[in-house]
């Protein structure tokens, strides 16, 4: 072997650490993000908060994600990747110590607010870093790797996040404590990694000025990048209505108290997401638009009549349906956008794309959680699935309409 070989080498194995270094911390801090999920109902219990309180909580979070994903997302474009995610991943770790020291309203709020600020500029730099670290760590290699990984950070991380937090609540002590501090650890631990991952960003670009999210892709990709980021708004849309009051809905309507319980339910449609999203292989992305929107529709369907039921099991086989349906669809967006973005605004899309995604996390719940305060829950969950069937149908017609998503 060469001296120029032996370079080249040690060059792709660093690359391949800092690969995996990125997808730890970006799979750590997400799960920490939705980690609160089943742990709602202890404050409830103990401040005597509504399911309109807890909607306002998770909204905060969301609320933080879109603002930073549009002032912020960008940024790692411009200053680099690590540069953005240390701050973005200290945010979550002060959001992790405020929960530790205060179980005040006010207080958890502003938690939830720095959190999704954290990962609003987590998001779309990390899921840019892993695609850079795998081409140069494997060059000439396709990027379905750096895609499926980068995938199942994101939505396997939101729900290890529940069941983690539901099983310490479970079975280890001080339930508001524990799994918060878990989390911190295991942030800090992966932020320490990252810093020797390799920047994959030239930050040296003279004449730059700060601009908020603004997103570019060339003209014949733009019906491509809103079918993307349509079908992106459902898949989060249903990951936020399990992510907030579904815990609150096992405990209320069914009588089932088990924070293990909640926890799984919530990981059911995230694994399910994230399994869907290895299992997708590398089938062509409009195929894997057609699977995932399908089964959205079908997965949302079981959801709504679940609950308007009370059949805990057909609760199940919805979450499951519904998160292979939204893992596989975010699989195709998050594909469809790295292909059609230029390389040097590349982190600044897929901050588009993520954009759209949170506002499907948030706004859909929120006007869900402002429903049941004046209509009883059957017709305000009928109105909720009637809106996202809508917004399904819009999806599929812009698939269908693209030219650029095979």
């Amino acid at each position: 072997m060469t001296t120029i070989q032996a370079v080249h080498l040690t060059e792709r194995r660093h690359h391949v650490r800092g690969f995996w270094s990125v997808a730890f911390l970006f799979t750590v801090t997400m799960a920490f993000a939705a980690a609160p999920a089943p742990l709602y109902v202890f404050y409830v219990d103990e401040q005597g908060w509504s399911s309109f309180v807890i909607t306002l909580v998770f909204a905060t979070y969301g609320a933080g994600v879109a603002v930073s994903l549009f002032l912020a997302g960008h940024l790692s474009d411009r200053f680099g990747r690590r540069r953005v995610v240390a701050p973005a991943v200290l945010l979550n770790v002060l959001s992790a110590l405020i929960f530790l020291s205060t179980h005040e309203l006010g207080w958890l709020l502003l938690a939830r607010l720095l959190s999704g600020l954290g990962v609003g500029m987590l998001t779309a730099t990390a899921t840019a870093h892993l695609a850079e670290l795998h081409r140069t760590a494997r060059p000439g290699a396709p990027a379905t790797r750096a895609e499926v990984v980068a995938t199942a950070a994101n939505i396997g991380g939101l729900g290890l996040g529940p069941l983690v937090a539901g099983a310490l609540a479970e079975w280890a002590p001080r339930p508001l404590y524990t799994p918060y501090a878990v989390f911190a650890f295991l942030m800090v631990v992966g932020m320490l990694a990252v810093v020797a991952a390799p920047e994959t960003v030239d930050t040296d670009q003279p004449g730059w000025t700060y601009r908020p999210q603004r997103v570019r892709v060339p003209a014949d990709a733009r019906g491509a990048y809103f079918a993307a980021g349509m079908a992106s708004f459902v898949a989060f849309a249903m990951f936020g209505f399990f992510t907030s009051l579904v815990p609150s809905f096992l405990a209320g309507d069914l009588d089932m108290h088990s924070h293990l319980v909640a926890g799984l339910v919530g990981f059911s449609i995230f694994g399910a997401a994230a399994l869907s999203q290895v299992v997708a292989g590398r089938r062509p992305r409009r195929q894997l638009y057609v699977i995932g929107l399908v089964a959205l529709t079908a997965g949302l369907l079981l959801v709504v009549g679940a609950l308007l039921s009370g059949t805990f099991w057909a609760l199940v086989v919805g979450a499951v349906v519904t998160g292979a349906g939204s893992g596989t669809s975010f699989k195709a967006a998050v594909a469809t956008v790295i292909s059609v973005a230029p390389a040097e605004s590349r982190g600044e899309a897929l901050a588009g794309l993520f954009l759209m995604a949170y506002l499907g996390i948030t706004v859909p719940v929120v006007l869900l959680g402002i429903l049941v305060q004046y209509v009883a829950t059957e017709p305000a969950m009928l109105a909720f699935g009637a809106l996202l069937l809508v917004l399904l149908g819009v999806a599929a017609r812009g698939v269908s309409g693209s030219r650029r998503t095979t």
